[in-house]
């Protein structure tokens, strides 16, 4: 029975760390998402529905990902939206958006590579 505790030991504290990390992980995401809402809440963000629309409106196809950011762009700070859309064909376009007026700031379309014959 000795023997086994020992590599049990050795399993349970990576383990304890992890979860430990983890747990700061769900923190960070609580504290995000509470600024976020502040900043919804102060008019400084259009909610993401609003967002949505527009971008299923002009970019028609699938919305992969969506991230509501803090980023320095032209020299200030100001809430960006990244959002990933698959389009009919399979072109990705990757859009930040200025999340104040939803105006475009970037936007970069990756085309499908064409299918190789056999």
């Amino acid at each position: 029975m000795p023997q086994l505790l020992f590599p049990l030991r050795w399993i349970a504290l990576p383990l304890s760390l992890a979860l430990l990390a983890g747990s700061g992980a769900a923190h960070a995401d609580r504290e995000d998402h509470e600024r976020a809402r502040k900043a919804l809440e102060a008019g400084e963000v259009l909610p993401l529905k609003t967002i949505l629309e527009r971008v299923e409106r002009d970019f028609p196809g699938q919305v992969m990902d969506v991230e509501l950011e803090r980023e320095r762009v032209g020299g200030r700070e100001r809430w960006i939206y990244e959002i990933k859309v698959l389009r009919t064909g399979g072109a990705l376009v990757k859009l930040k958006l200025d999340a104040r007026d939803g105006s475009v700031l970037v936007n970069q379309t990756r085309s499908r590579p064409p299918a190789q014959e056999r």
